[in-house]
């Protein structure tokens, strides 16, 4: 199973309008586990980066002078992406400004569908609690010490991990409800299967194994069983 964890940095949140991509940073996962394969390029945006949003991410004018424009690495962008899902924190910020950049170059706009926003996992998952990549980051002790700036191939180096514990952990094979859709909060996503449940146990524990099992709970401190 591939997925391709993306990120984008902006000049700004107008991508209909003048706003243009600074910064693309993208890597493979297969199974849930990056391969090492990435994408990355700074972008000439062919306009100026406010001061404020360089406040945010850090990229200047000077930084993007010399760099390729979005025409000349897009086509590589789609021929890495290939056919397969992208990961998104708040994909619809990204996929706006990717189909504004894709269109001037004359492709087609990608559906909403191809994008696994983690940011609508998370609120399903964790209702009313704060779902920034930080505080994803700070629930699932993903080390994010190196975040200074927000940044495209950090971002996305940063939500891979926490997409795989939003999956179901280092196992996501375990979760509960035999085939996993690991997505089925995603609005139109298609069901993935990642695995299989063992079978579940059918017969009750015998009165060792229940002795057994009381001494190991006596042994834990606040243990949940003895609440």
């Amino acid at each position: 199973m591939r997925h391709i964890v993306l990120d984008t940095e902006t000049t700004g949140f107008n991508a209909e309008g003048d706003d243009r991509i600074v910064e693309i940073g993208a890597l493979e996962l297969i199974n849930y586990v990056p391969t090492g394969k990435i994408f990355h390029h700074y972008v000439n945006p062919q306009r100026p980066i406010p001061e404020n949003v360089t406040a945010i991410h850090g990229i200047s004018d000077r930084d993007v002078k010399d760099k390729p424009i979005f025409a000349e690495i897009g086509g590589h962008l789609l021929e890495f992406i290939g056919d397969d899902k992208m990961v998104i924190h708040n994909a619809e910020f990204d996929m706006r400004f990717l189909n504004a950049e894709f269109g001037r170059m004359g492709f087609p706009p990608m559906p909403m569908t191809r994008a696994i926003d983690t940011l609508m996992l998370a609120r399903g998952l964790f209702p009313g609690a704060p779902n920034s990549l930080d505080a994803l980051c700070k629930r699932y002790n993903v080390d994010n010490s190196g975040r200074t700036y927000h940044g495209a191939l950090l971002d996305s180096q940063l939500l891979a991990e926490v997409f795989l514990e939003l999956a179901g952990g280092r196992q996501p094979e375990l979760l509960a409800g035999g085939k996993i859709n690991a997505f089925s909060l995603q609005p139109g996503d298609e069901p993935q299967e990642v695995g299989t449940l063992w079978p579940a146990r059918v017969f009750a524990p015998d009165k060792d194994e229940e002795i057994a099992h009381q001494k190991m709970v006596e042994g834990i401190k606040d243990a949940l069983w003895s609440k």
